[in-house]
């Protein structure tokens, strides 16, 4: 009793220190403290729940060498998605840009590359569009799409992780940087990372020849420091991904071209969807808003409101 009642003093009198949480295994973190210094951290209790990025107060736990997550600090931003049941799940946090990666093979999901690009919009976030492979893809096809989302603003590059080719644009993009690196399983965005320095190592597969997916290599969420300064968080890889949106103004918010026009509908509610006078629908038929984007943003709103129906 006398040594519980020790450790406890002593637990109490450990000053906190602020940290950085820059890789999470379930209920277990990695933490970086100012000074640059690492160390591994337990949860307390079961509602705090941080994710890579989070900027955490820890204490030291007497006899462990195990540092305790007390609390989270506010976020500037959440990239999220809604789980299973519906509820919103927090995937990283405090970001500034949005890296979305697709690929030659397998075979690219644009309408997935725009989801993300609406989840950064929501957060205040820059964005930026990746495909890698280009060694294995049809080049016209590529830069048809590519110049869909430069039209956006949208940073976007082509490269190639395995030829080591057109790799320092995505450098100077990311430096200075807290990013994700998000996309498709098997786009290579772990093999896009580890060609940034020579000191990541990070796991990487081939796409299954048979399905002609890609296989998930990166299961927990780590965050690299970048050698020019900044830094980089590598993501599990996705078969599909939705923002955890609430309203159909923030489906609009994350289209920056359906933002644009909308501002010059009959009607300010207008969802662009059926209504008359819509400006959003004739910038489509002029040829001034791509189809797929228009496609893409109306799949993001009716799949929003089913995910918001079954959650209410």
């Amino acid at each position: 009793m006398r040594h519980n009642a020790l450790s406890l003093f002593l637990g109490a009198c450990m000053p906190s220190r602020e940290a950085t949480v820059i890789a999470t295994y379930s209920r277990r973190m990695r933490l970086q403290f100012a000074d640059g210094e690492q160390a591994f951290a337990k949860i307390k209790g079961k509602k705090l729940r941080p994710v890579c990025g989070d900027r955490v107060n820890a204490e030291a736990i007497p006899g462990e060498k195990d540092w305790l997550i007390t609390s989270i600090k506010d976020r500037v931003n959440e990239l999220t998605r809604p789980n299973m049941r519906g509820k919103t799940e927090v995937l990283a946090a405090n970001l500034d840009l949005v890296v979305v990666v697709a690929a030659a093979s397998p075979n690219p999901d644009w309408f997935i590359v725009d989801r993300y690009l609406c989840a950064a919009e929501n957060m205040q976030a820059a964005a930026a569009v990746v495909y890698n492979k280009t060694d294995l893809g049809s080049a016209e096809q590529m830069n048809d799409v590519l110049e869909t989302y430069r039209q956006l603003s949208y940073p976007s590059i082509a490269c190639s992780a395995t030829m080591d080719d057109n790799l320092d644009p995505l450098a100077e993009l990311l430096e200075k940087h807290t990013a994700i690196i998000v996309g498709q399983s098997g786009v290579g965005k772990s093999s896009l990372i580890n060609r940034l320095s020579a000191d990541f190592n990070l796991k990487t597969a081939a796409v299954s020849t048979k399905s002609g997916e890609g296989r998930h290599t990166t299961v927990n969420s780590t965050m690299m420091f970048l050698p020019n300064g900044g830094a980089v968080i590598d993501s599990p890889g996705v078969r599909d991904y939705a923002p955890a949106l609430q309203t159909a103004d923030q489906v609009i918010a994350g289209y920056r071209d359906v933002r644009e026009f909308g501002g010059d509908c009959r009607f300010a509610n207008c969802r662009h969807l059926r209504e008359p006078d819509c400006a959003v629908k004739q910038a489509v038929d002029n040829g001034e808003i791509d189809s797929r984007r228009y496609e893409s943003y109306r799949r993001t709103l009716a799949l929003t409101e089913d995910i918001n129906r079954e959650r209410y």
